[in-house]
């Protein structure tokens, strides 16, 4: 019998089109379904009910290819069945209650802002430019502190760095947006566009000795490792760095820091562009304890727990992709004394306001464990 490809793909757009009849009536039926449901208040997800259909569509497949394959077209075809449920639920005024409150713009003017550090560091730029001058601040020692600051009412914003384009995130910021009921309100990117600086009146012939934070030290190797005669030394920060040089008034000494850490401790700038990296920048995040969003925010930050099953990854981003939301970011944390358990954050695009994000949150709040909101900003 000689095959005819032709022939055979008309049978299969036969049977697809017998599908996708079969599908659209079973949709059908599964709105019925959620609307027993709405009336009678049972959850949407039945996770022990899934389980048997899955066991019972396979039990009767013929090979090991296809009852996997049966399998994985039927979790598909449940989630899908869940997602237009979870919709019916919106329409109908059943859904997590939305906490935050969209207002017009941040109070800025005369607020109280706090950042790690010290002026001068980078985190003093990033509050300076999200900010600007019209605003009390002052800095603590830790991110920690920081947190407390808002949380104790001494600070109405803090200024948090969340991620570096080079070193990938700050893991201890991370988990402290989970140990804090805290939201991110908004965002600020600073190039690192690190500098070699030294007291008035140096020239970099004096150099002997360069103070920094061993990550700038180690993004400007290129240009120190050309320096024999050079030592370098670990520092707590590259604004304490420069506050050092300022201090010591040592013509040997000099700080890779930022150019407005030299300013602010009136040292001269040895050499521009000493970076590796010329891309490199540092993400900020502003922080507040007010559940609030501006009516323009366009990005959500949100992190949930999974169970140790297959498929519960994709599943809860499969709430993204179906409602058309734009992913941005994943991250992974693990969870304190869960040992192999980890908390997942997710950035995407949108307002706590659109229609799909309402349902990707309601279908994520039925599936994921501990989901958080972290902000919309």
């Amino acid at each position: 019998m000689t095959l005819d490809l032709h022939n055979l793909r008309e049978e299969i757009d036969d049977i697809d089109n017998q599908i996708t009849a079969l599908f659209e009536k079973r949709m059908a039926i599964t709105e019925q379904v959620a609307k027993f449901k709405i009336e009678h208040q049972k959850p949407i997800f039945d996770h022990a009910r899934e389980v048997e259909k899955l066991k019972s569509v396979s039990k009767n497949v013929g090979t090991s290819f296809n009852r996997c394959g049966i399998q994985e077209l039927y979790q598909q075809i449940m989630s899908i069945s869940r997602k237009r449920q979870y919709q019916l639920l919106q329409e109908h005024g059943v859904y997590r209650k939305n906490l935050f409150t969209p207002v017009d713009q941040l109070e800025k003017e005369n607020a109280s802002v706090v950042f790690q550090g010290v002026e001068g560091a980078y985190s003093h730029a990033a509050m300076c430019h999200f900010f600007g001058n019209k605003i009390h601040s002052y800095h603590v020692d830790t991110w920690k502190d920081a947190m407390e600051e808002i949380k104790y009412g001494r600070a109405l914003y803090a200024v948090l760095p969340i991620e570096n384009s080079t070193a990938g995130i700050v893991q201890d910021n991370y988990d402290l947006l989970t140990s804090y009921d805290h939201v991110i309100v908004g965002e600020q990117i600073i190039p690192c566009q690190h500098v070699l600086a030294g007291v008035p009146g140096s020239t970099l012939s004096d150099i002997r000795h360069v103070y920094s934070h061993p990550q700038a030290l180690m993004q400007c190797k290129e240009f120190l490792d050309s320096k024999e005669n050079w030592c370098t030394h670990d520092f707590s920060n590259t604004a304490a760095a420069a506050k050092k040089i300022a201090l010591d008034k040592d013509k040997t000494q000099a700080a890779i820091a930022s150019p407005y850490a030299t300013q602010y401790f009136g040292l001269s700038i040895l050499k521009e562009n000493i970076f590796s990296n010329p891309e490199n920048s540092t993400r900020f995040i502003v922080i507040t304890k007010n559940k609030i969003y501006q009516k323009n925010a366009s990005k959500i930050s949100v992190s949930y727990e999974l169970p140790h099953e297959s498929g519960s990854l994709y599943n809860s981003l499969s709430h993204f992709i179906y409602n058309g939301l734009n992913m941005t970011k994943i991250e992974s944390r693990p969870i304190t004394n869960r040992n192999w358990e980890y908390r997942f954050f997710v950035d995407f695009e949108g307002n706590l306001s659109d229609s799909a994000v309402k349902n990707a949150l309601c279908g994520l709040n039925f599936e994921v464990q501990n989901l958080r909101i972290h902000g919309n900003y």
